[in-house]
């Protein structure tokens, strides 16, 4: 090996290091800045969190009240407090909940699963059958069947999170009686491993749907505008002419170059798609981080709607680099014109 080989590959390490070494300083900032939002948001919503607990054991007296907040730091100037907040966050301490008397981390990772588990299935759902929607729309413009599917997709998008979630219940749990209208597993009921996870998908079905149910359309109504653009475009006409069978040039000319803005707004909306959660949780009573927002807001949980919105802003965060990784594997130029 060359020392020219050897120069070039320690460069290219180094160039790499300090890359990686600027996206965690960048990491780290926007994780602060969202933070510093996060609390002054909080703490400027109306409420009293020691009034809230006070009432609750049935002695609100002033005398409880200022132990409340002498106990819990709700006394100290805000300036004091957002300090102390920042260092826990880059200690990856998130506190301790008022109400529930438990480490705030400690809570999240016991609602998480639930909700990762619903928003990744709403998230899958409403992508893959908004692309196969979106591309028969598409290639079918015109046609009845493009027109059938445009007005599902409308239906589907002008319909309230909460009403279609009601509706589904009534339908398929109170009519039919074919899946469990709440809750996330039978309570009580002994079960095998393969057993529950079928219990489990039963209770997840109504809830991902109702979830996915708005995101599926705006994917399909883009995919069938994206297709019919690549449609008309120059490489498409030579790819017939070329005599090119129809199936091939949908998989690898027309979908390749369709999907490209869906996978954009995809990434975009996913962290929207864990916020929207919350309402469907409280329908279904989900046990995930959107219930726990629900309860946090309710009882004036200082900690726990900070620790949520934390974890909720990294969500995003990484989820966008997962689909930078997906947009430059569908189209390679991304990379090039970056490198360039």
């Amino acid at each position: 090996m060359s020392m020219v080989t050897l120069k070039a590959g320690g460069g290219r390490g180094i160039a790499t290091a300090l890359a990686v070494l600027a996206w965690a300083v960048k990491f780290v900032a926007v994780v602060l800045v969202i933070a510093t939002f996060s609390f002054i948001i909080v703490r400027a919503a109306p409420g009293d969190p020691a009034q809230v607990m006070a009432g609750q054991t049935g002695a609100a007296d002033e005398q409880m009240l200022a132990q409340l907040r002498q106990e819990y730091g709700l006394d100290k100037p805000y300036v004091v407090q957002l300090a102390s907040h920042l260092k826990r966050v880059l200690t990856l301490d998130l506190g301790y909940s008022y109400r529930q008397q438990r480490p705030v981390i400690a809570l999240l990772a016991e609602r998480m699963p639930a909700t990762l588990l619903l928003t990744g299935t709403a998230f899958l759902v409403a992508l893959i059958a908004g692309i196969v929607l979106g591309t028969l729309a598409g290639i079918r413009a015109g046609r009845w069947s493009d027109t059938f599917l445009s007005v599902v997709s409308l239906l589907l998008y002008a319909m309230p999170v909460f009403w279609l979630g009601l509706m589904l219940v009534l339908l398929f749990s109170v009519q039919l009686d074919w899946l469990p209208a709440f809750g996330y597993v039978t309570i009580g009921v002994e079960m095998s491993p393969l057993r529950r996870v079928f219990d489990i998908a039963t209770h997840l079905a109504l809830p991902a749907l109702s979830l996915s149910a708005v995101y599926l359309a705006i994917y399909a109504r883009l995919m069938r505008s994206s297709v019919i653009e690549v449609m008309h475009q120059d490489f498409i006409k030579t790819a017939r002419a070329k005599g090119l069978a129809q199936g091939r040039i949908i998989a690898r000319h027309i979908l390749r170059n369709a999907i490209l803005p869906v996978v954009t707004v995809a990434g975009m909306q996913a962290g929207a798609l864990v916020g929207g959660a919350v309402v469907v949780e409280t329908v279904f009573a989900w046990p995930g981080l959107g219930r726990l927002t629900y309860d946090a807001v309710l009882q004036r949980d200082y900690p726990v709607l900070l620790g949520i919105f934390l974890v909720m802003s990294v969500l995003v965060i990484v989820l966008n680099l997962v689909t930078d990784a997906i947009y430059r594997a569908i189209d390679p130029r991304v990379t090039t014109r970056s490198a360039s």
